[in-house]
């Protein structure tokens, strides 16, 4: 029998009054749990209490996980082989896409012990089944670069990319710099080529809009500090 614990993969908002988004299973799990590998220990601290108020914080070990600080896998692993059960919670969404979680996972997998992902709201999904553009065929590349010169590079291959394999290409960009990006985008795609700005899903401010290079230079929306995702789709369907 296998006595290793078991990682869950427990889903939080994209907005912060979606609450409704998330299925009240993910409650129950999160009430068994007591150590949780977190990006942002205070937003974890609210994003647990607003599942149940019930719980007591201060009994739970938050692990820090992100950009800055890398997870402790050698912790994760012998808390695993000790038989506790791990939650992985993201800033927002899913967790292990586009985030560190995934070393976690990385681990757990090496080790055999059961990883279980939990329902809930991906801005990557949502924002595909709303753009119109293809499904079957999509390609989410995360952050494009920061410098003018090698943006200019990515963004002109995948729109070529896109119109090659007439694949859906799915980008983020840190949310300051929202307006920048769409501004880049519209000055080196093609008129033709469609753009889905998806800002703020599942919040009452929710935007999806699907238009072409051309239509949207007539009037670009305010995306400044707004979390969204960008869908380019080149292909002739």
């Amino acid at each position: 029998m296998n006595t290793t614990g078991k990682v869950y993969l427990v889903p939080t908002v994209l907005s912060a009054d979606a609450l409704f988004s998330i299925p009240a299973y993910v409650t129950a799990i999160v009430q068994q749990l007591s150590v949780f590998y977190v990006e942002n220990e205070r937003t974890a601290r609210r994003y647990l209490k607003s599942l149940d108020r019930n719980i007591v914080i201060d009994n739970l070990q938050l692990l820090l996980m992100n950009e800055n600080q890398a997870p402790d896998l050698v912790l994760a692993k012998k808390l695993l082989l000790e038989g506790k059960d791990i939650g992985i919670l993201s800033e927002a969404g899913c967790p292990a896409i586009a985030d560190p979680g995934h070393l976690i996972v990385k681990l757990a997998q090496s080790i055999d012990a059961r990883v279980i992902p939990m329902i809930g709201p991906n801005s990557m999904l949502l924002a595909l089944m709303a753009s119109g553009m293809n499904g079957q065929n999509f390609q989410f590349v995360g952050y494009l670069p920061i410098k003018p010169p090698e943006r200019t590079k990515m963004i002109r291959e995948l729109e070529q990319e896109s119109e090659k394999k007439k694949q859906t290409q799915l980008f983020i960009e840190t949310p300051y710099r929202n307006n920048q990006l769409l501004k880049d985008i519209l000055d080196n795609c093609k008129d033709y080529t469609q753009i889905c700005i998806a800002a703020d899903i599942t919040a009452p401010t929710e935007y999806i809009k699907t238009k072409t290079v051309k239509e949207w230079k007539k009037q670009l929306p305010d995306l400044h500090k707004r979390p969204a995702i960008f869908l380019l789709y080149a292909g002739n369907e």
